[in-house]
Parts: C-alpha cells; sequence; structure tokens
C-alpha cells in the first residue's frame, strides 16, 4: 500500500504530554495576569499608533457602496469552492495544479509537508486565497485619502502576517510534528524563552533574535584595527590604521545613521566596507555616535550638525594635516551630510570636494512604509514619551523598523523561539540589528516633523539651521547615489528625487537587495547585481532612468572606487593615528558604540 503525507506521525506519551500541558496552562494564567497588570500600571493609550480611525474611515467607505462588498464577497466564496473542488480531487488521488501557490522566498511554507499533505495543502492555499483577498478588498476602497490608504494597507498586511497557519501550533506541521515527538517539551521551553524576553524587555517582548553573548565588539565584531583620536559630548572619532604604504590624499570621513551604529560597516572581516576600503588606499574616519540619554535631551539636529559632521571635519584636519575630505553619508548620517553640505555651501565652505550617500533620503514625499507612524496623533504620543524621559527608547525604533519585515523579523522568530522552543541562530547582523540607539527628545522630533511630515528639506529655504536657510541645489561638488532596489526604509524612488536636487555631477547606482545587503555586498560575496546608469540630465522618473540603465552582475563597490579614487587626489604616505595633532584617546571601537540601551 502507497504511503501517505502524515502516515509517519507518532503518538505522544499521554503522561507526560499532560503534565506538560499543566505547566504551561499554569505559566501562561502567570503571564497573562502580569501583562494587564503592567498595562495597568503603566497606563498604556489603547491605540498609539492611531490604528482604529483609519480602518474606522475605511470601514465607512467601504460600506458605502455595498455592490463592492458584496461583489468581494462573491469572489471569497467562489476561491473557497473552488478550492474545496480541488482538494476533493486531490484526496481521490487526482493531480491538481493549486490554486495559489506561495513565494518561492517565502520561507514560512518550506516544510514538505505544506505541499505532500492534504490537509495542510488546503490551510496554506485557504490561508493564501484569503490574505491576497482582503489585501485587495480594501486596497479597492475609494474615495481614502492616501496617507489613510497607505496605513490600512500596512496594518491590514500585518493582520495577515499574524494570522498564518505558520504562527500556531495545530496548523504548523513542523511545530505539530516537534510537540508530539517531544511530548509538549519544546511548547515549556517556548514558553521559557517568551519569560525571559519579557523580562529583558521589562514587560515587553524583546524578541531575541540571536544569541547576545556569542558577539563581543572588537573582539569578533568591529574588529578592523583603529583608534579613538577625537570625542565630544556626541561623538567619537575613529582614524583607521592603514594597510597601505600609500593613501589618497584627502582623507574620507563616513558619517553613519545615529538610528543605529556604526559597525554595520565593521561586521567581520570578510564583509566589513571598513577594512575594504582601507585596504584601497583611502585614510578612513568613522563617526561613532554616542547612545544619548535624558542628559541629551536638548541637542537638536544643529547639534548634529555641528557637533557630529563639523567636529569631525576640523578633527580630520587635525589629524592629518589635510583641509580636504570626501564624505559617506548613510541613511539619516545621509540626510544630515546632505543639509551640512548646503550650510557649508551658504558660507562659502569647500572643504568638502566629493560625496557619497548611502540610502539617503532629501526628499521625503514618497519615503515609503515608514510614512505610516508619522500622522499627527502618532507624532504627538511619541513626543509625549519623549517629554517624560528626554528621549525615545531604542526599544521602539527597533519594532518600527521590525514591522516593515514582520514576517522575517518578528513571527519567524515567534516560531521558532516559543512553538519551537529552539534558541536562535547567532548571527552578527542580528545582534547589530538588536543593538538599538536612542534618540534625544528634540532632535527627533525636528526630525520627523520636518523631514517626514512636513518635507521642508526638499524645499529650498524650507529649513533654516542657525539662521541659514537650506538649499540642497548649491551643493555642486560630485555625488555619488547609492540607492536599492529592495529598500523598504529608504526606497528607490525616494532616494532617486535627490537627482534633481543636487547641481553637480550625480553619479546614481542601483543595487540588488535591501537597505543593509545593498550597502554591505563585499565583492568577493559574488551577490547580488547593480545598475549604473550616469547621465548629465536624468529623466524624470526612476522608472525610466532603470529602463536604460546598464546591469552589471556583483557588488558595485569596486565601481565607487573608481569614482572615488579620481575625487580623492594624489597618493601620500600613509598617515597613522597619533601622527598628526590629535593623540590617542583608546583602541576602537572605542567606548561610545559599547553603550547598550
Amino acid at each position: 500500500m502507497e504511503k501517505k503525507p502524515g502516515d509517519d506521525i507518532k503518538l505522544p506519551d499521554p503522561q507526560e504530554f499532560a503534565k506538560n500541558l499543566v505547566t504551561i496552562a499554569a505559566q501562561s494564567q502567570k503571564l497573562v495576569s502580569d501583562f494587564l497588570a503592567r498595562q495597568q500600571e503603566q497606563g498604556q493609550p489603547v491605540d498609539p499608533l492611531n490604528v482604529g480611525a483609519a480602518f474606522l474611515e475605511m470601514t465607512s467607505k467601504m460600506m458605502s457602496d455595498p455592490r463592492q462588498l458584496v461583489a468581494a464577497q462573491v469572489e471569497l466564496w467562489q476561491n473557497y469552492l473552488n478550492l474545496l473542488q480541488n482538494t476533493t480531487a486531490r484526496f481521490l488521488g487526482q493531480e491538481e495544479k493549486p490554486l495559489v501557490q506561495a513565494d518561492k522566498t517565502d520561507r514560512r511554507f518550506k516544510d514538505a509537508a505544506w505541499d505532500e499533505n492534504h490537509v495542510f495543502n488546503f490551510i496554506k492555499q485557504s490561508y493564501l486565497l484569503t490574505a491576497r483577498w482582503l489585501q485587495d478588498t480594501v486596497r479597492k476602497v475609494d474615495g481614502l485619502d492616501n496617507k489613510t490608504a497607505k496605513k490600512v494597507d500596512f496594518y491590514t498586511r500585518q493582520f495577515v502576517d499574524a494570522m498564518a497557519p505558520s504562527n500556531f501550533i495545530l496548523t504548523n506541521p513542523e511545530v505539530l510534528r516537534a510537540t508530539v515527538e517531544t511530548n509538549g517539551e519544546n511548547l515549556v521551553k517556548g514558553l521559557e524563552n517568551m519569560l525571559k524576553d519579557l523580562e529583558r524587555g521589562k514587560g515587553q517582548l524583546a524578541i531575541k533574535m540571536t544569541d547576545m553573548e556569542a558577539f563581543r565588539l572588537g573582539v569578533n565584531v568591529a574588529v578592523t584595527p583603529g583608534k579613538v583620536v577625537y570625542q565630544n559630548e556626541l561623538i567619537q572619532l575613529i582614524q583607521y590604521e592603514p594597510t597601505t604604504e600609500q593613501v589618497y590624499k584627502r582623507p574620507l570621513l563616513i558619517v553613519p545613521p545615529w538610528i543605529n551604529k556604526f559597525y554595520i560597516l565593521d561586521l567581520k572581516a570578510e564583509n566589513s566596507f571598513i577594512k575594504w576600503a582601507v585596504a584601497k588606499g583611502y585614510t578612513v574616519f568613522v563617526v561613532s555616535w554616542v547612545n544619548p540619554d535624558e542628559r541629551h535631551a536638548d541637542k537638536g539636529f544643529d547639534d548634529y550638525m555641528f557637533e557630529g559632521i563639523f567636529d569631525a571635519i576640523d578633527a580630520v584636519e587635525k589629524a592629518t594635516g589635510e583641509k580636504e575630505v570626501t564624505m559617506i553619508g548613510y541613511c539619516i548620517g545621509g540626510t544630515l551630510t546632505a543639509t551640512a553640505l548646503a550650510y557649508m555651501a551658504a558660507k562659502g565652505d569647500s572643504r568638502v570636494k566629493a560625496v557619497t550617500f548611502f540610502a539617503a533620503q532629501v526628499d521625503f514625499s514618497e519615503a515609503g512604509e515608514l510614512q505610516v507612524f508619522i500622522d499627527e496623533e502618532q507624532l504627538q504620543y511619541i513626543e509625549g514619551r519623549m517629554a517624560e524621559r528626554g528621549y525615545l527608547d531604542g526599544s521602539e525604533m527597533a519594532t518600527t523598523f521590525n514591522m516593515l519585515r514582520a514576517n522575517d523579523l518578528i513571527w519567524s522568530f515567534v516560531v521558532n523561539n516559543y512553538l519551537l522552543g529552539k534558541e536562535p541562530f547567532p548571527f552578527d547582523l542580528l545582534y547589530w540589528n538588536a543593538d538599538a540607539t536612542r534618540m534625544p527628545g528634540k532632535m527627533h522630533s525636528f526630525y520627523l516633523r520636518k523631514m517626514y511630515q512636513e518635507n521642508r528639506l526638499s524645499r529650498p529655504g524650507g529649513i533654516e539651521i542657525r539662521g541659514v536657510p537650506i538649499d540642497l541645489t548649491k551643493i555642486r561638488i560630485p555625488v555619488y547615489l547609492q540607492c536599492s532596489k529592495e529598500d523598504h526604509i529608504a526606497p528607490f524612488r525616494s532616494v532617486y528625487k535627490a537627482v534633481h536636487l543636487y547641481s553637480g555631477p550625480v553619479r546614481l547606482m542601483l543595487a540588488g537587495s535591501g537597505h543593509i545587503a545593498g550597502v554591505i555586498n563585499p565583492p568577493a560575496a559574488r551577490k547580488y547585481q547593480h545598475w549604473i546608469g550616469e547621465t548629465k540630465k536624468y529623466p524624470p522618473t526612476p522608472e525610466e532612468w532603470f529602463a536604460g540603465a546598464r546591469e552589471v552582475p556583483g557588488s558595485w563597490w569596486e565601481d565607487w572606487d573608481g569614482w572615488l579614487s579620481r575625487h580623492s587626489g594624489p597618493k601620500v604616505p600613509a598617515r597613522r593615528p597619533g601622527d598628526g595633532k590629535l593623540k590617542v584617546i583608546e583602541d576602537a571601537p572605542g567606548s561610545y558604540v559599547k553603550v547598550r540601551s
């Protein structure tokens, strides 16, 4: 007789299984009681993200056209009838093509039972059909303003992701198999993992994404040799040891985002952008931002520019004797760098001779899904939280970014840690991702309001920094503009808008992958691809540019090196930390980066 999927499932030991269920029930009851008590103590608002109002408006608009609602219901029922017919035929031994397929990159349904077992295949297809129907239905609702429509679409996807059958014990074949085989020990272990995460998060669920004990800064991550040669209240400046006898005359100053820590550019030797740039003959300096607390509450965007960028440029000159530099600005560090360059242009300061932007937005009119979090009600809530402490806690920022990729950064760990009862795999990138930073209240409020909500930076004179109107069109130096095809944080469409703002020559490069892997892609990895399309006049839309761009396999780093080397001056003898007027303070990666939230 032919063996059918599911025939090899073993029955659990009744006594052991029952004992574990009792343990789970007792701990779960305490868990719920503690959670409710904490919510009452903290006085948390019921809907801090203002989701209810958006869905209420969507429901109102939907109900105003009952014909569209009826048509949607009929479509759903027809899909279910077709699925029932299809599944019945499979049970009878007929070969039937699935009505809907999961994306090949969707790791939720990687277990073979999702395809081979008729019951789990039905569960998977019914979920995919319902998810597609629900998202299509809310997208077709007429009369919603653009912001409300985006919010409804985003949180509908969050709901759909949360309700995936892979997230539940009885509808995930891998979890069900583990539960039977271990007599429920996986669930006991999973509950222990959840309690530890709640304890670490002080009542909030801080999901453990990697083994946080497996990495140490300066030992197995952030290990490129260098020295801290300058520091103030906001930054430490790291100068890296040269590995070539000669270097380019103009030093390279990197301004990373302060939303994360700089060592994303120096995770390990084989993928360290910093190590690679040093080996290419650049004298590399990197800003390491302080992890702020209540003492930095009144530090504004202008302070980050003056004490971050301008103090760093002054320090580079003292360390090397060079007045001219090149720069890299990454993400929000790029937004700050662009602001600083416009300020310098207005002041006649020409020390920066070329600039590279990694995933940096300056026009926020189409800034992607993060705009979902930037309506007036949410901003007031965030500002209220920051007013209490003087800063925005790093965990709140981390949750926001994780929601952009909820299946990968939330639900996959819920399944692994809590349902399967496993420990997460040691992964340097996820260690960095979990090493959150805080945001000073004054600075963060300015950034969210002036950039994301009001989009003032893109307008000449839209913002002023210490009395100086900021006009990005005054930036006339060469620009290398990096963006990534699948970036959810700084979308290609948003970053592209900068080509029409800068007045100097712009080399636009579109990398494969997303916000991190699109940047951190060393040539030796031979991964992804990139597109180049340098032109004196860029077309109005990114789609038009992309249609004429040249696709190149692999990393874009060599292309960038070819560009920057032309703007970095002649070669000179290598300079080492401590050679100039600045003395060594401590070894890289410094002490600021080691302060945890």
